[in-house]
């Protein structure tokens, strides 16, 4: 009887979700309330999951910046899930996709350690930067996507690319419509990322 009551309630309790990314999940440009952030969440209560967002996504941040600052953004509070979203800053910057490669592998083992289950949302470089570039820049997250117990998805921008209608004046955020776009394809790997994050809690 007291098991299944613990379980039960460590089923309904909120996930902490941690939202480890750049401009495009902190909701750059627009009201808190049209941001990525606020409409994942708002999405989730609606499919009757509650979650506690953790918000970690620093407007300009590169892979390097992200990871030199994992520990603190770990050391606030109870994370049971993360989305990683990186990789933008590093592309519009021309940074060497290797050390995006090094620094996305030491986020990923960090948050796997800990036993953090994670959805990695990956990202393209823009074309001027030529096929080499791309070829590699695209190899990284290929190739960290085939890790063993992490949720991939190839392209957090999908489905916005060439829709200048979703899209802020700068071209390169969302807007308020892209954003809906963005949580709607998301919402099925964010809920399967919270099945298994409940499931580590129950484990535990």
């Amino acid at each position: 009887m007291g098991t299944m009551m613990s379980l039960s309630r460590a089923e309904a309790a909120p996930v902490h979700l941690m939202i480890l990314g750049d401009s495009l999940t902190a909701g750059y440009g627009l009201p808190k309330k049209d941001g990525f952030q606020a409409k994942l969440a708002a999405a989730l209560k609606a499919q009757g999951t509650a979650v506690i967002l953790v918000d970690a996504a620093v407007s300009g941040d590169t892979t390097t910046d992200a990871a030199a600052r994992l520990d603190w953004a770990l050391g606030g509070g109870p994370v049971d899930a993360a989305i990683v979203e990186l990789g933008g800053n590093d592309a519009l910057r021309a940074l060497d996709p290797s050390l995006m490669r090094h620094n996305l592998t030491y986020i990923l083992d960090q948050l796997q350690s800990r036993h953090i289950p994670v959805l990695l949302t990956g990202m393209i470089a823009p074309p001027n930067l030529g096929n080499d570039y791309d070829d590699r820049f695209k190899a990284v997250f290929a190739d960290l996507g085939k890790r063993p117990g992490l949720i991939y998805d190839p392209f957090f921008l999908q489905g916005l690319v060439g829709h200048p209608e979703y899209a802020q004046p700068d071209g390169l955020h969302p807007n308020a419509a892209g954003v809906d776009i963005e949580v709607r394809r998301l919402e099925p790997l964010v809920l399967k990322l919270i099945a298994e994050a409940k499931a580590q809690v129950i484990k535990r």
